[in-house]
């Protein structure tokens, strides 16, 4: 009988239901009151990444599993597909769960969600730029892989990343008319070891080209990759603790809630009850197809370019509206609340640790650099002055009950793995509705100020 130990245990599958198992058994441990819950995979996660990235990046060629460990280190230790699936069977199922109140949210919060979108990516663009000047070292577009890191967009990070090319490749080819200074930050993106002086370059080669437009790119994606981990934290612990800081009786507050949601809904005929399904596979794949179907159209915003809700949009989007409308001819898209709750909870317990999987070698290893300890500062910050503003004016100046201002500042910060753990805190899957109402607000919200940040002088 043969047995290769690195063959196991670079195995994405093997990799993804140790870091579950591990997760769940972690998040079951009481600090005080508090557990972690599903979040435990994500810690759990970070450190497995972290470690069998590193075991793979030192392993001997020639030794057996030198060819896993190789496709590990490319597909990023697991592969975003697995990520992709994950995430659209995790916003299906919460999307369909929210979905039977929230034309009553829209109708009684609508206004409030618009302002709070916008706000909440503001004061986060303006949280980075502030911290990119106090702090040195940091260029322009890992600044903003940064800012989309920080609040978790990952729609942003394809609008961000899309600006950088844009940008990059009208300085690289307009760089005779630049700034001495303009010239030498360009030829450190290409060579970051200095041994190139702007006076000595009167013109960029096409290869020079290409390199600054794919170094402008490669800082976005460093940006937001150590950005991620420690926005996703920072979201998952204020949900968490925030009502604790600030008293909050989330029993009362959840009380008080359904006993207005259900008022609203009596008094309006359009919000009858309908039959629903044990549950129905057909319906439910078809809310996953069409909504990723829709996501990945690109609209025309004019300067804005071509913008598209990427999976996590337009799946809610999706099931939000199927699930509102009811049934379609044979498909029931009202389904048994205790399987799709099943549903969420799997599909978050994986998506969780594989954002741990695939993010913990950069968290650790911004951890040990110099740069990427400013990356790292900087997004903790932008993550906790965004949550607390937004906390702030959504309770005190809107008025917002908990649930849905729980769901309100994860959809705020377009933050997925934040809206599985408001669920989790606050027992309930209201949260979601607050968090499809204000995403789409927020997402235009991330494009806008990406591009922004982009073009500010630092």
């Amino acid at each position: 009988m043969q047995f290769s130990f690195a063959n196991w245990i670079m195995n994405p599958f093997v990799l993804m239901m140790i870091t579950v198992f591990l997760g769940m058994l972690f998040g079951k441990i009481k600090f005080g009151k508090f557990t972690f819950g599903v979040s435990g995979c994500l810690f759990v996660g970070l450190v497995i990444g972290w470690w069998v990235y590193r075991l793979a990046n030192t392993f001997p060629k020639t030794e057996p599993g030198y060819k896993e460990a190789l496709q590990l280190i490319k597909s990023g230790v697991i592969d975003k597909g697995f990520f992709t699936l994950f995430l659209i069977l995790f916003i299906a199922a919460v999307g369909l769960l929210a979905a039977k109140d929230i034309g009553v949210i829209i109708r009684k919060y609508g206004s409030k969600f618009v302002i709070l979108g916008f706000l909440i990516t503001f004061v986060g663009a303006v949280a980075t730029y502030g911290m990119a000047l106090i702090l040195p070292g940091i260029n322009s577009y890992e600044v903003t892989g940064v800012y989309t890191g920080a609040l978790t967009s990952s729609p942003g990070l394809a609008a961000a990343l899309e600006s950088a090319r844009e940008s990059s490749s009208q300085l690289a080819e307009n760089y005779d008319s630049l700034s001495e200074r303009k010239k030498q930050e360009i030829l450190k993106a290409i060579d970051p070891l200095g041994r190139v002086k702007a006076k000595d370059v009167g013109f960029l080669t096409e290869e020079q080209k290409k390199q600054f437009v794919k170094s402008a790119e490669g800082g976005v994606g460093i940006g937001h990759s150590v950005g991620y981990p420690f926005g996703v934290l920072i979201v998952i612990l204020a949900v968490n603790f925030l009502p604790i800081i600030f008293k909050i009786d989330v029993e009362k507050e959840r009380a008080i809630f359904s006993r207005e949601i259900n008022e609203t809904r009596i008094s309006n005929p359009i919000n009858r009850k309908q039959d629903t399904a044990r549950f129905d596979l057909t319906a439910f794949i078809a809310a996953c197809f069409l909504g990723y179907t829709f996501g990945r159209l690109k609209f025309n915003l004019g300067p804005l370019g071509y913008v598209g809700f990427g999976s996590t949009g337009g799946v809610l989007i999706a099931s939000l509206i199927l699930g509102h409308i009811g049934k379609i001819g044979f498909l029931n898209f009202r389904m048994d609340n205790k399987i799709l709750r099943v549903i969420r909870e799997t599909s978050l317990a994986f998506f969780l640790a594989i954002i741990g999987l695939r993010y913990g070698f950069y968290a650790f290893a911004a951890l040990s650099s110099g740069t990427g300890i400013y990356l790292v500062i900087t997004s903790l910050v932008v993550s906790l002055i965004t949550v607390i503003i937004g906390y702030l004016v959504g309770r005190y100046t809107f008025k917002l009950n908990w649930v849905m201002l729980a769901g309100a500042l994860c959809g705020g910060m377009t933050s997925t793995p934040g809206l599985g753990a408001a669920i989790e805190a606050v027992g309930s899957d209201e949260p979601a509705a607050g968090y499809g109402a204000i995403y789409p607000f927020a997402l235009l919200g991330m494009v806008i100020f990406s591009i922004i940040l982009h073009n500010l002088p630092i």
